[in-house]
């Protein structure tokens, strides 16, 4: 298992889990801002229930290039890019990593790279999706790696649909 930020904000208790668990030191600065979670969060780390692994370089670009080919690198933050390259580098090593995560940039992401998901409190993707972003009045479509985060024709806020649907994602099995 990889753990995302949302798992714990969800509620996740590390010690009613037999399986491995993994997860980034940022997703740990993050559980700082909830002191009951933090607690949890850090005994579970003491028992070594939750393993704490930076992921390399290789892996985070990997993810990166993988995020703005379906349109959400502008929606995730590097706590959700390392989630993702620490879970692709467990796959790489053999094993079957489940992200928990009830953030859908993760899910879409994790989707395209063929790494499984569970999500805690909503009910997740239903398939990938590639994103478009745009001006809802103009129109005016922008690519979803672009930088800019207001319409240069009119100054609106840009917005982001999905493109196409992707492939139907096949159910996570729960096992939390």
């Amino acid at each position: 298992m990889v753990l995302d930020t949302s798992a714990f904000v969800a509620g996740f208790d590390p010690f009613t889990a037999s399986e491995q668990q993994f997860t980034t030191l940022s997703v740990e600065q993050e559980v700082k801002r909830n002191p009951l979670t933090l607690l949890r969060f850090d005994m579970a780390v003491e028992n070594g229930k939750i393993k704490i692994r930076a992921p390399t370089q290789t892996s985070l670009e990997q993810v990166k290039d993988c995020a703005t080919s379906v349109g959400d690198a502008f929606y995730l933050s590097q706590t959700d890019v390392e989630v993702l390259a620490l879970a692709l580098e467990l796959k790489s090593e053999g094993g079957a990593p489940q992200i928990l995560t009830d953030d859908y940039s993760i899910q879409n992401v994790a989707t395209k790279l063929g790494v499984n998901y569970v999500s805690m409190g909503t009910l997740g993707i239903k398939r990938v999706l590639t994103w478009v972003r745009y001006c809802p009045a103009c129109h005016k479509k922008y690519p979803p790696n672009g930088k800019a985060t207001v319409c240069l024709v009119c100054g609106t806020q840009l917005k982001r649909k999905p493109l196409r649907k992707g492939q139907e994602r096949k159910p996570a099995q729960k096992s939390v």
